[in-house]
Parts: structure tokens; sequence; C-alpha cells
């Protein structure tokens, strides 16, 4: 057993069973420690971390910076209200309006990815004075009830309805079912670049070139939800660098404060600004997860943590699509950096409880999508060992 662990860390999972409400499917093991692309469990095992808390961990578990920015911050001031300005996130607003696209220089703060999504629908109500919004098929916004009438997957949708209105969905990549649904009532387009939660889908460039021609064209707002994609996921700071794209919106969640709980709204200059108390976040901006975001974009900056996606992204690739080669069980291999989906001719349920079995944390967007998001840290040496583990598993 790891130092600090203790009898009731190895029984977690049959306490959090018996409190918990019942919404995750718990796999069985209680981890207790993580470091770079590594976790153990309460009994000393090591783990290759597939999943980097579902896209959490950009740069690894505990990383020397964020932890070092957060113990700092901690001794000096951990919350402070909107009301008052603050020297971490006024930074923080600096550093975020370098890396993102001209004119991307107005942000509101939050606490998650959800919260951003749930920020960019209201503002774009207000700013253009529409209720309509589009959305795609297969995509995944979040489970808060606007995030979620954003989302398609009826198994998330059906039990909380009626949801908000005035949301319709087309297909993803059609820009022909988009310019129809584009109709004088809508005020925003949401897409994701590559929809992770609907199969590691990439989006057509021409496509989500279209889809902002549209929404210039006819008064609405082009949001993009970089929650999964940004901070260096896909091999670009952001996956908007992929194709060009100048969004009036964008969300970000996930790796954005390196695993310490953060989202973002970022505003283009198409946007106007809310009114004082038509919006706002108790603990949204508050200065330890200022300190910790500031840490985690400084990290990847000066380490080109992006490029090293992009390159240890193709290797990936190219080891599981020989992998596919001969193993008739996989019906493809996509992504784009450190975002990959294996789509399986069979449920990958037990293939991911095989790979646990086997040392590897792995993630699923569907029943028939193995989805592998590591921290950017993972090594080649690490990537190699997942790919072995899958082809045995696969045998």
């Amino acid at each position: 057993m790891v130092e600090g662990a203790t009898t009731t860390m190895a029984n977690a999972t049959d306490i959090e069973a018996r409190h918990g409400i019942g919404v995750f499917a718990l796999r069985g093991i209680t981890l207790v420690r993580g470091e770079g692309a590594v976790v153990w469990d309460a009994q000393g095992r090591a783990y290759i971390d597939c999943t980097s808390a579902h896209g959490v961990a950009i740069l690894g578990h505990c990383h020397p910076a964020v932890v070092a920015a957060i113990r700092e911050q901690a001794g000096r001031l951990i919350n402070c209200t909107g009301i008052f300005a603050n020297d971490q996130r006024a930074a923080l607003m600096q550093e975020l309006a370098e890396v993102l696209p001209a004119g991307l220089d107005r942000f509101f703060f939050c606490n998650s990815g959800a919260e951003a999504v749930e920020a960019a629908l209201k503002i774009a109500r207000v700013a253009t004075g529409r209720r309509g919004v589009v959305a795609a098929r297969g995509g995944f916004h979040g489970r808060t009830m606007g995030a979620l009438s954003a989302t398609w997957e009826p198994h998330y949708r059906k039990p909380f309805e009626p949801l908000v209105r005035g949301f319709r969905h087309v297909r993803y990549n059609d820009p022909a079912a988009l310019a129809e649904a584009l109709t004088g009532d809508v005020g925003a387009v949401l897409l994701e670049v590559v929809q992770g939660e609907g199969g590691v889908r990439l989006g057509d460039p021409e496509y989500l070139r279209t889809a902002q021609s549209l929404c210039r064209e006819r008064g609405a707002l082009f949001i993009l939800d970089e929650v999964q994609t940004g901070f260096g996921r896909t091999g670009r700071m952001f996956a908007l660098e992929h194709y060009g794209l100048e969004p009036d919106i964008v969300c970000l969640g996930k790796g954005i404060a390196g695993g310490f709980p953060m989202g973002a709204v970022a505003l283009g200059p198409r946007v106007s600004n809310l009114s004082v108390g038509q919006h706002g976040s108790t603990f949204g901006g508050n200065p330890l997860a200022c300190a910790a975001a500031r840490a985690t974009l400084r990290t990847l900056r000066e380490l080109d943590f992006p490029r090293q996606a992009a390159e240890k992204g193709r290797y990936f690739l190219e080891r599981l699509r020989e992998l596919q080669k001969c193993k008739r069980r996989v019906r493809e291999v996509r992504g784009l950096g450190l975002m990959i989906g294996i789509e399986m001719r069979v449920k990958v349920a037990p293939i991911l409880q095989a790979l646990q079995e086997k040392g590897v944390l792995a993630l699923n967007a569907g029943p028939t999508v193995l989805r592998l998001l590591p921290p950017l840290v993972i090594g080649y040496e690490q990537i190699d060992a997942v790919v072995a583990a899958l082809d045995g598993v696969l045998e």
C-alpha cells in the first residue's frame, strides 16, 4: 500500500457506491496519487492515465509549476469576489488575450466548461435579442439545463425534458442543413471543432468556415466549444487554429488550470458586454484558480506543449493504425493531436475494463468508441505501452 493510504481509501469504492447518488459507473479502483501521466491506486498499482480526468490534467497530474502556484497563492488570497479587481485575475486576462485570436480579449471566468457554455448562451441572447440556438447532432456541451439543451444525445436529455426552448440540432459537417436551420430567430450557432463525447469526430474545415460565414451574414453569433480541445490538446493551443477560425465567443474549461476547477468565456468584437448584475459567479475567477491557470498557460507556452501534442499524436495514431491492420474488431482510428478515438465493431465497455487490468485507463465516447485523452506530458515509451496493452486485449 502506498504511503498515506488507509483501509478507508481501499474501501472507497464501496463507500462512494453507498453514499453517492449513482451517477458514476465506478471502475472498481481507488486512485490516491498521480504524477505526470501515471496514477496509483490504494494498493500501490500504477496505471498510465489516458483519461486525464476527462481531459483536465493537461500537464499531467500534480505538475510542479501548477502545484507551486497553488501553494503560493493559497497563502496570499484564496477568493476575491468580482466586484473587486485582483492581480491574478487581471494578469490571466492579459495572458489569455495574447494566445487567442485577435479581438477575443474580454473574459468571464467561471468554474467549469458547462458554466462557460451557460454564460455564452446568455450572452448571445442579450447581444442579439434572439432566442434560437443551432447546435449539432453528436455534440456535447454539458449537463446544466442550458448546456444540456444544446447537447444532442437523447440519453442525457430525456429524463430532464422539457428543456430550454429554442434549440435545434442539425447534422454535423452538413453545411446545407446548417444553412436551412439558421433562420432569423437564431442568435447563435454552437459547435465543437472536434466532437469529443460524440466519438472524436473532426469538423470538416469547409463546414466550420461556412458556419462562421453564415453567422456573419445572418446576424447570429458563432460560438465554439473548446472545453475539451483547448490548451494544446489537438496540437495547437486551440483547435480553431487548425482552420483559421475567428469565432465570436469561445468556451473554455477542463485543462485551463492544469487540474484545478475553472472555466472561461472569451468574447470577440461582435459581442456586446452584459450589464451589471445580468450574470455572475461567486467562485468564478478566484485568485487560486487564476494562479493555477497562469502557471498552466506559462508552462504550455514555454515548453511548447501544443507542438509536442501534435508530434506525439501523430506517433500515437501511426502505431494505432498499424494495430488496426491486424485487428478485425477495430473499424477506424481517428484523432487530432492527443485527442484520439478508436471506433470498434464491438462494445468498448469490456475493452476498457481489460485495459484497466493491464494498467491503462481509458474512456469511451459512446458505446463503440474508445477515447484516449492522455496528458500532454505522456512519453513515447508510455504510448508504446498503451498500444501494447490494447494489442494484448484485442487478442
